[in-house]
């Protein structure tokens, strides 16, 4: 399938995967965790919360486990989808849609 066939997100689906995949700690960070990160970032709220945490602190020590290079460049003021579409120079899906962007740290897209 080329790019060109393949919808909006399962490009920045791709994008994402790809991005995770370099920062991956391991075989199962790159082939496994990469994959269903990228795939759950697509959905509507935070993304802590679509991965299942209860917190940002959960999200983070699940990221620095599995992505420590990233781990370690993430801004502590941003939120970790914000950070990862950033990285890739893209709007995550749920982001253009947010009504709060104000008040999501530095999450604001004008």
């Amino acid at each position: 399938m080329s790019i060109q066939s393949k919808t909006p997100l399962l490009i920045l689906e791709q994008k994402v995967t790809l991005f995770l995949q370099s920062y991956a700690k391991n075989e199962f960070a790159k082939n496994t965790i990469a994959h269903y990160v990228a795939r759950v970032s697509l959905l509507e709220n935070h993304l802590y919360e679509d991965l299942g945490f209860n917190s940002r602190v959960q999200m983070g020590k699940y990221m620095k486990e599995h992505f420590p290079r990233l781990a370690e460049k993430k801004p502590q003021d941003k939120l970790w989808k914000k950070f990862i579409y950033d990285s890739i120079g893209e709007v995550a899906p749920a982001c253009e849609r947010c009504k709060d962007q104000i008040n999501c740290f530095r999450c604001q897209i004008v």
